[in-house]
């Protein structure tokens, strides 16, 4: 790849920690158009805000164009010049572009030495978590719909949030423990997990980044609150949250985000703490690299490898989230799906693929194609050969081990397709790890301090642009947002479907208040409530 040139950055004067912010100035070095380098070109101490589609935005960039380059600062939000380059109209996750996460794995260009100096250097790895036993499932399952970025209630039925959690918990965990009994008896994310941390940790240690690595989870134990009790213990000053989400999602990377961010403003130790993030990696090379060798490999125990369609499956989100929200996640998705391509075209393999999205709850929209649905088009189409991609998990879980593994390759085989495989997730695959490294490596230039005094804390603690503008955006237009639907329409419409959803939810969680305060009602009288108890 022919290595672009950077040119000086107009705004890369020093920044100061008073007062008025400046954020970080970022200069974009273009190897390809697929694999930006964002290097910093003065890091900033202080609150960093940016503005995208009406929220303060201030930074300095340069992107390669054909032939040109353009270096742009935007102190006062987007004027009618600037359209151009970023139109204030386009969709949030347009924004995140100039100021992603750094891709290439280049971390012998970056001075470790220099940049750990006397600091104690912790990396936080941020994930879903999952029951360890069939007795951790109802209460796992719980944390998980008691989370609004999960369930989305209008703003009148927020008070809701965990009364409906515990009902859908309580209902879904008999289905649920057979699918983790099928498993095993529980969740191995847990242990998955920790062993990528040591990994990781070795990997830095060679890079000579003696590093901690810890472990958080949003809805099980670890918990992410018990992982920033051991940073503090062990004293880390530099820290760098890593989300081990490919692709960011504001109800994956953005929950627990704003876990942390809640965590942070509440504790003086962490408001002083010097720390960045990295929002998403889907576009570094060797993770692309990594998918690519494990498709490779598996493409290889089919009879004709060249006839195999490659079926990229990725985790759901409701619909609402991207086209309301501006949830980044449907684009990056879709993004990472065609680098990978694109490396195994490199490669010589020119396999037809798709891309569907699977693990959708309730009755609401989610992003399509569904997952079983283009299973059962793609058989009807005379598809014979199958390979599984799970391309949003880089870690075995009940998703993967059980919904495809089990449901969607006995979906596959009455479909009419004849030849089942599935690729592993990543796991502790080394090119994948040692990637991660680089990550970490490349990302500590970012790491600087919060803010300067607990009074900026309290605005703002997510420092790098891409996250701090996604949370910032969302959470300052969040009571905002436009609910699902916003009148009343008369007739089989969308409208009227959702309304009466919102009666049966609203009807099912009066009957379950009087089945449990009462003692009586169809619940007990068939026998289910007190089984569930």
């Amino acid at each position: 790849m022919k290595k672009m040139n950077s040119v000086p950055c107009p705004s890369s004067s020093s920044c100061s920690t008073s007062s008025t912010f400046h954020p970080p100035c970022f200069t974009s070095v273009s190897r390809n158009s697929k694999f930006p380098l964002l290097l910093p070109r003065a890091v900033c101490t202080s609150q960093r805000m940016y503005r995208c589609s009406g929220v303060h935005m201030e930074a300095c960039f340069s992107s390669n164009s054909s032939t040109n380059y353009i270096v742009s600062r935007y102190p006062f939000g987007w004027s009618d010049e600037r359209q151009p380059l970023l139109a204030a109209k386009q969709p949030l996750y347009k924004c995140f572009s100039s100021l992603g996460a750094l891709v290439t794995s280049k971390s012998e260009d970056v001075s470790a030495t220099s940049l750990i100096g006397e600091e104690k250097i912790g990396v936080l790895l941020l994930n879903l978590g999952g029951p360890e036993t069939l007795e951790d499932v109802q209460p796992f399952l719980f944390n998980l719909f008691a989370d609004p970025d999960i369930i989305r209630l209008p703003r009148l039925f927020r008070f809701l949030q965990k009364p409906l959690a515990q009902f859908i918990s309580v209902v879904r965990a008999p289905k649920s423990k057979e699918g983790y009994a099928s498993i095993g008896g529980g969740s191995p994310l847990r242990r998955i997990t920790d062993a990528q941390a040591e990994e990781l940790r070795k990997s830095l240690w060679e890079k000579n980044v003696p590093a901690k690595v810890y472990v958080g989870m949003r809805y099980w134990h670890p918990f992410t609150e018990e992982a920033i009790e051991q940073i503090k213990r062990d004293g880390i000053t530099k820290l760098v949250v890593l989300p081990l989400y490919p692709q960011f999602s504001i109800s994956t990377s953005g929950s627990s985000l704003r876990l942390l961010e809640s965590i942070f403003r509440e504790d003086e130790y962490l408001v002083n703490m010097q720390h960045t993030v990295i929002p998403s990696w889907y576009q570094r090379e060797g993770y692309i690299k990594a998918m690519a060798n494990l498709i490779d490999k598996e493409l290889e125990n089919f009879d004709c490898p060249e006839k195999v369609m490659i079926f990229f499956s990725a985790h759901g989100v409701p619909l609402a989230y991207v086209e309301e929200a501006g949830d980044p996640y449907k684009a990056e998705m879709e993004e990472c799906v065609d680098l990978i391509m694109e490396e195994l075209e490199k490669r010589k393999i020119t396999n037809a693929y798709t891309l569907a999205y699977q693990s959708r709850v309730g009755p609401v929209e989610w992003l399509k194609p569904y997952t079983d649905e283009t299973i059962i088009e793609l058989g009807q189409k005379g598809v014979k050969s199958l390979l599984a991609v799970p391309i949003s998990f880089v870690s075995e879980h009940i998703e993967t081990l059980e919904e495809i593994d089990v449901e969607y390759k006995e979906l596959a085989l009455e479909s009419g397709i004849e030849k089942w495989g599935r690729v592993p997730a990543l796991g502790c695959e080394p090119t994948f790890i040692s990637d991660l490294a680089d990550a970490v490596i490349e990302s500590l230039p970012y790491v600087g301090a919060m803010a300067v005094s607990n009074l900026e804390a309290r605005q703002s603690l997510v420092p790098l642009g891409s996250v701090e503008e996604l949370l910032a955006t969302y959470d300052s237009k969040r009571s905002e947002l436009p609910p699902p639907v916003t009148v009343w329409e008369w007739g089989w419409t969308k409208s009227a479907e959702t309304w009466n959803g919102r009666a049966a939810m609203l009807a099912v969680l009066v009957l379950l208040v009087l089945e449990v305060t009462t003692g009586e009602g169809f619940l007990h009288q068939w026998g289910i409530l007190p089984l569930l108890r």
